[in-house]
């Protein structure tokens, strides 16, 4: 049985009790970690002590998606110390985000970084990278290995490439820190819930995972809004809960 376990739901800021990205996906026995936001690493150490996961993914160098993997490495490089580095897949941002946080020890020396953008085997997933509008360099992630696949967005705006990067997933997890119409303001930067619905139903997708809530947004409202394009099921990105995929 596969897993993914929400983390963290909250763009910006956490909300009290709450966290920022961050998602666990568990498939064949491999823990991936995709983003790692404002108090995901706490969470994430309930599920797997110490930081022992097998890959992190992060999906652009915003700190409400990256800051908490500077604690990951912390716990590794205490408490895992003859654990080999732990393969981090992200842009160069990322990277000179952790480095400012904490030097020493090195993130490269903790982590054996890849940048996003060519394909790539991570575990038992293939990883396609899709660049999306963003205010920093933002790639979507597509995670696919026999008999499931698992799309998720980070931080964008709306437009066709979430069609491609969704296409037939299993789970779709979404951008949906908007409520409303959608705004007129351009370039778009970010998405509504019910832009969310959209393109997931274009997508053809199975099931959608709204995330990245704005603080203080009544997620019902969020949900209700995606409904409205999506005629599959949605689902609000709540700390704690678990989805399962059937093998």
């Amino acid at each position: 049985m596969s897993e993914l376990t929400v983390l963290g739901s909250c763009g910006a800021w956490p909300e009290p009790g709450r966290a920022c990205a961050g998602f666990l996906l568990v498939h064949a026995g491999f823990r991936l970690v995709l983003d790692l936001g404002y108090g995901a690493a706490s969470r994430l150490f309930e599920h797997c002590p110490d930081g022992d996961v097998d890959a992190v993914v992060v999906t652009h160098e915003h700190p409400d998606h990256c800051v908490d993997v500077s604690a990951l490495g912390r716990a590794r490089h205490y408490r895992l110390p003859a654990a080999p580095k732990l393969p981090l897949h992200c842009t160069p941002g990322t990277v000179r985000r952790l480095e400012a946080l904490e030097p020493r020890p090195h993130p490269t020396s903790l982590f054996d970084v890849h940048e996003l953008g060519p394909p790539r085997e991570v575990g038992p997933f293939r990883l396609t990278a899709f660049l999306l509008p963003h205010h920093v360099p933002n790639y979507g992630v597509r995670l696919t290995a026999p008999g499931l696949t698992v799309a998720y967005t980070g931080d964008c705006g709306p437009g066709p490439m979430l069609a491609e990067l969704a296409r037939d997933a299993d789970l779709f997890i979404a951008d949906a820190t908007l409520q409303g119409p959608s705004p007129e303001a351009t370039p778009r930067l970010v998405s509504t819930a019910g832009e969310a619905g959209y393109w997931a139903e274009r997508a053809g997708a199975r099931r959608l995972l709204l995330t990245h809530f704005w603080p203080g947004s009544d997620r019902d409202v969020s949900v209700a809004e995606a409904r409205k394009e999506f005629s599959g099921e949605v689902l609000a990105a709540e700390e704690g809960s678990h989805l399962r995929f059937a093998p």
